[in-house]
């Protein structure tokens, strides 16, 4: 999607009224609940992180909260015997003593209180709305602040070993009777198509550099999944050896950033933008990477290869939650172990340095090291 497709259709890919709601409601409500809906989330993309600079949140933490918001919505409708778009400041509050009584974690019941606090400050800035100072916070005083799993030094290089032996077959000459026969069963069932249809080309797209580059990539700039979604061909800058990511596409949407990459890295680019350019499902896109079906990358299906990654190099995921956050995490902790906050603030893409502290702690292994030497 270009830049005007985007600005046309804010709301692509955000769910205004959920089918939950939607059962609730009769015709003349839905119409009047979605227009306030589409109202408040398009100011919550546009103005809502700062309304004075016109700042808005990203589309990720909009489309996460939206349900939530709903969620809310569906609770005042429920206290008031049916529906209603004049939430007031004691359905806020109400809400919150409603979320201490449930046992769910006290991080949900944050997200939750996030998600009301963004309503109402929409409504406070277009409706004429008062303030909302919430009466109720929820303790998050015992999740830790520092990056709860991620790829040890260690465990970097077995992951870029590991994508360049995912998905990869022999030469088809190299192979005969049998093998070459279990090859080319691999193969159909890998490119959905008849074994009589494989082509050589199949055999060499087998090797792609599509997911090495990806990997390797994401190793050095700690690409969350969202900038692996929105990665664009233009980012790439071979001959300076740098990822250049655009405001309007970064994550926070704050400013230009220049991320350095390594010469290993740059050359599968190199080589993966040579074979996507032979590629079908890439000639409508500008997309650095989609997966086999034609999608952009997501979290769900990053977990998925980080884990089948995780498989080929033998690294065990077990008592961990190993998402592309691992990679980002692991980037993180060793740029600044190595070239300190400021280094690692920039390769990460935070605005502010505080968000980078978390990252300002010593890795097992140096903690390892340093009980070695205590004795």
């Amino acid at each position: 999607m270009n830049n005007d497709e985007q600005a046309t259709t804010p709301l692509k890919g955000v769910t205004v009224v959920t089918e939950n709601s939607e059962e609730l409601l009769n015709e003349r409500q839905l119409v009047d609940y979605r227009t306030q809906r589409e109202h408040c989330l398009e100011w919550l993309l546009v103005f809502g992180k700062d309304p004075k600079h016109a700042e808005g949140y990203a589309k990720t933490t909009v489309k996460n909260r939206a349900y939530r918001m709903d969620q809310f919505y569906r609770w005042v409708w429920q206290e008031e015997g049916g529906y209603t778009s004049s939430v007031t400041l004691a359905h806020a509050d109400g809400y919150l003593k409603h979320l201490a009584r449930q046992e769910n974690s006290n991080a949900h019941k944050s997200a939750c209180r996030k998600a009301v606090m963004m309503l109402y400050k929409w409504r406070q800035h277009e409706r004429g709305g008062e303030e909302w100072d919430p009466e109720i916070t929820f303790s998050r005083k015992n999740q830790s602040t520092t990056p709860r799993d991620y790829l040890t030094r260690e465990e970097r290089p077995k992951i870029r070993d590991a994508a360049l032996e995912y998905g990869s077959v022999p030469k088809r000459e190299s192979v005969y009777g049998d093998e070459r026969e279990r090859w080319r069963a691999y193969l159909a069932q890998r490119f959905e198509k008849p074994k009589e249809e494989l082509t050589e080309e199949d055999w060499e797209r087998a090797n792609s550099w599509k997911i090495p580059s990806l990997v390797s990539v994401s190793l050095d700039a700690g690409l969350r999944p969202i900038e692996v979604e929105r990665a664009r061909t233009s980012w790439v800058d071979l001959e300076n050896g740098v990822l250049r990511i655009p405001r309007e596409e970064s994550s926070k949407n704050v400013e230009n950033w220049i991320v350095s990459l390594r010469d290993q890295t740059i050359e599968m680019l190199e080589y993966w933008l040579e074979q996507r350019k032979v590629i079908d499902k890439y000639d409508d896109t500008d997309a650095l990477w989609l997966t086999r079906r034609g999608n952009p990358y997501q979290s769900a299906s990053l977990r998925s290869v980080l884990h089948t990654l995780c498989e080929y190099a033998d690294i065990s995921v077990e008592n961990r939650q190993m998402s592309w956050y691992s990679i980002r995490h692991s980037v993180g902790t060793y740029m600044a172990r190595e070239e300190g906050l400021a280094a690692a603030q920039t390769q990460l893409r935070h605005r502010s340095p505080e968000t980078t502290m978390k990252y300002d702690q010593a890795p097992v292994e140096d903690r390892k090291n340093a009980l070695d030497r205590m004795g």
